[in-house]
């Protein structure tokens, strides 16, 4: 059951707040979006704000939606965009925010890519929102995102501590590139690397009965669930538990999750991980479908009390290369969007 309340929020001790390690991150946004409003134009600010009950805070989509909620980065001023820069810092570690623009620059080589096709999606660097819920303090609550094509952010910050950090959506396409276009990543360039790579080796380590449990189809589906929904999927046990592997393949599986907590700043993603350590292995599942080799669909998801995680690569890129595109998606059945669930 989740419940819902105070637009949307509901703070209880069934939620691991850890406020002593998230306290600086969460005063560290609440400056940066105080800032942001503070710096934005009348125009700008009556784009980027709503209030924290507005039923447009957990409208969220992967895809390249022709609208979006926010003020959109091509329309802010210079001064917007530096600030706005400063919020994007002000959550994510130094290699979270370089992923962030290089996803974000993908869209020139999508844009290059499907310069011959008609009918194709607006690809646009700037095409990214920004929207703050509510007033920005240390009391709060208040929220913020930003989205667009591959990317999606969502917080939300209360009583002096970051309670919320997702969904968080990570894409990629190319996934790795091949063709150097101007304003784009270098030839080579593997935006998601670990991210795919980890749960390869894991799925490798796994001994023949593991397997067995692990690889749930030998298609991949063809996306992650509940794509834009404003709640998680629920949790299923399927795949092969935790708590039957070995420890070295436990200690994969947390390198994988560390990874994607490590796009966020480092208070951040060590209370996300001590979340996770709390569960224990009892209710963790790793689970499989489609290729077990690079270059051809597949999919992944972990799932557990405080995450659900999905890697889906199954579609081409512009230039026709089989499984290099990816969807990756972080999902809290406890909190998302500050839902509390009980």
């Amino acid at each position: 059951m989740r419940t819902v309340l105070c637009g949307l929020l509901l703070l209880t001790c069934s939620v691991v707040h850890a406020e002593d390690k998230t306290a600086a991150v969460a005063q560290a946004m609440t400056d940066a979006a105080t800032k942001f409003l503070a710096g934005a134009t009348p125009e700008g600010r009556a784009k980027a704000a709503r209030k924290f009950d507005d039923a447009a805070r957990t409208d969220w989509h992967n895809i390249p939606k022709p609208q979006r909620k926010g003020l959109q980065y091509r329309e802010m001023t210079a001064q917007e965009r530096e600030l706005c820069h400063g919020l994007l810092k002000s959550a994510l570690s130094e290699i979270g925010y370089q992923k962030s623009q290089r996803i974000m620059s993908l869209e020139s080589n999508l844009k290059e890519g499907e310069k011959n096709q008609t009918g194709t999606p607006l690809r646009d660097p700037e095409r990214y929102f920004l929207t703050i819920f509510g007033e920005p303090t240390m009391k709060g609550p208040w929220g913020w995102s930003f989205e667009g094509h591959h990317f999606s952010l969502n917080f939300v910050v209360a009583d002096g501590a970051v309670v919320a950090t997702s969904p968080s959506f990570w894409g990629a396409n190319p996934a790795t590139v091949k063709v150097f276009v101007e304003g784009g990543p270098e030839v080579g360039t593997r935006t998601l690397a670990d991210e795919e790579q980890l749960a390869f080796d894991l799925l490798a380590s796994l001994s023949e009965e593991q397997r067995k449990l692990a690889i749930l189809s030998n298609m991949p589906p063809d996306d992650y669930r509940n794509a834009g929904k404003p709640l998680p999927p629920e949790r299923v046990a399927q795949g092969v538990p935790a708590k039957s592997l070995s420890a070295e393949q436990q200690q994969l599986l947390r390198k994988l999750l560390t990874v994607y907590s490590g796009h966020l700043a480092p208070a951040v993603a060590e209370a996300r991980m001590a979340e996770f350590d709390a569960d224990g292995w009892n209710q963790v599942y790793f689970a499989w479908a489609g290729a077990t080799k690079p270059g051809v669909g597949h999919y992944y998801r972990v799932e557990a009390p405080s995450v659900i995680l999905e890697l889906v690569n199954i579609q081409s890129d512009p230039a026709g290369n089989p499984a290099n595109h990816i969807h990756s998606v972080w999902r809290s059945p406890r909190v998302d969007f500050g839902i509390v669930s009980k």
